[in-house]
């Protein structure tokens, strides 16, 4: 099923990419705080700090397909083991060390400076894949689109395997225009 989504987005971004024209893209470098809203080891990963990419591919219509490639980092750690609800120690380790989002969808363009977004895609955290969406409100400080902010929601589904619980954090991000 997550091979299916990831599939359908996909084409959805081609389907709209080639039909763009030629350079029509606007990088933006994001510097970005996940706070962490719910997870099997919360205590252990309350915060963490990123940087990443978002592209945006112009269209005429104020749909445009974006990815959105992040890295974080999660330093703060209470060094507590959570076992598993059967007693048993965790293996592999569910710690939340780092976390690696690859994630692409559509924004759309609510007004020149206002967008909202839903991306989807795989998340890498410390060794594991998992699948993600990301639903974030965006907005431009001027009109020259040359500074932008961005609230979202990421969650990645079945993160502890075991009771298949989600991880979900609230991420607030800068960027600026490359």
């Amino acid at each position: 099923m997550r091979s299916f989504i990831v599939l359908l987005v996909l084409c959805f971004i081609l389907n709209h990419t080639f039909a763009q024209v030629k350079n029509r893209t606007s990088f933006y470098f994001l510097a970005q705080y996940n706070h962490t809203l719910y997870d099997r080891t919360i205590g252990n990963n309350p915060w963490g700090a990123g940087i990443g990419f978002e592209i945006f591919f112009k269209s005429q219509s104020k749909f445009k397909p974006a990815i959105e490639l992040t890295r974080n980092l999660y330093l703060e750690d209470n060094k507590l083991l959570r076992l598993n609800p059967d007693g048993s120690a965790p293996s592999p380790s569910y710690d939340l060390n780092s976390m690696t989002n690859l994630f692409a969808g559509e924004c759309y363009q609510v007004r020149s400076n206002i967008y909202l977004s839903l991306l989807a895609g795989p998340s890498f955290i410390d060794k594991n894949i998992y699948f993600g969406i990301k639903p974030s409100f965006g907005f431009y400080f001027t009109q020259s689109k040359r500074w932008t902010g961005k609230i979202s929601f990421i969650n990645i589904f079945n993160r502890y395997t075991p009771t298949k619980e989600d991880f979900g954090s609230l991420s607030f991000a800068i960027g600026f225009k490359l």
